[in-house]
């Protein structure tokens, strides 16, 4: 299918590995001009490279003078990602207050940042795509991470909010939701635990068992970063021009409600 994305250029933030590599590989295949953006030089130089982007942009999001690096190395861009974050697996008794901080500047001030630098000149222009990488999470919490997941919920809630902020300028911005999707680190996760959970020493063992006991979903297994890129692509392409506020589930149905 051709998106009809050819000649927009494209800004995923975090795409020098994992989801954001996946998304800024399938937009540049559909002739976007997409930049690449990470904080490690030869591994972000490494992914433009191979996927013949349009550049490169260097930067820590969750400071002001990376966002502003960032911004300024992208130009002027019609697509926006926000995927770059970050997580780990601290409960409310290892949590602290400035965990919390350091998770919502890295997850959501950070996605903040870009919008408000790259979003005006979208409007100026009468068109453009703002997609959040968000997650099921954020309306499905455990007792784990409670500071990811919040952000993950403010990250849904921005998007929304954003959505009527636009409303008539020909910009859109919605959400797109992964499930449990494998990526290099999660695959490395599932192995080192997978013994003490008696799934088995195949891959194929171990996915199928962490599909069921771990995150539980209709398919059986996990996503793959190529289905979550697929759908980033569908919200930037004028296919989904009808598309405002919303947020596609990517997950094997893990995610079990009607809204």
């Amino acid at each position: 299918m051709d998106l009809e994305i050819a000649g927009k250029r494209a800004l995923v933030t975090g795409s020098s590995a994992g989801l954001g590599e996946a998304i800024a590989r399938l937009l540049a295949a559909e002739g976007a001009s997409v930049v690449v953006h990470g904080r490690d030089a030869a591994r972000t130089e490494k992914v433009a490279a191979a996927i013949g982007a349009a550049g490169v942009a260097l930067g820590d999001l969750s400071t002001d003078a990376g966002a502003d690096a960032v911004a300024e190395a992208a130009g002027d861009v019609d697509i926006l990602v926000n995927n770059a974050g970050t997580y780990d697996h601290l409960g409310w008794t290892d949590a602290t207050a400035a965990a919390w901080t350091a998770m919502y500047e890295a997850n959501v001030v950070s996605a903040v940042r870009m919008i408000q630098r790259c979003v005006p000149a979208m409007r100026e222009r009468g068109w453009g795509r703002v997609v959040q990488i968000g997650g099921g999470l954020a309306i499905q919490p455990p007792a784990m991470q409670p500071h990811y997941t919040a952000t993950l919920a403010a990250r849904h809630n921005l998007a929304v909010s954003l959505a009527r902020d636009l409303a008539g300028t020909g910009v859109t911005s919605n959400v797109v939701s992964p499930g449990a999707i494998l990526v290099g680190s999660v695959r490395d996760l599932l192995t080192e635990i997978a013994p003490a959970h008696g799934w088995g020493t195949s891959w194929e063992d171990i996915e199928r068992a962490a599909a069921r006991d771990l995150v539980p979903n209709d398919v059986g297994r996990l996503g793959r970063p190529e289905e979550i890129a697929a759908a980033v692509g569908y919200l930037a392409s004028p296919a989904a021009a009808y598309v405002s506020g919303a947020t596609i589930r990517v997950d094997g149905g893990t995610i079990r409600s009607v809204a």
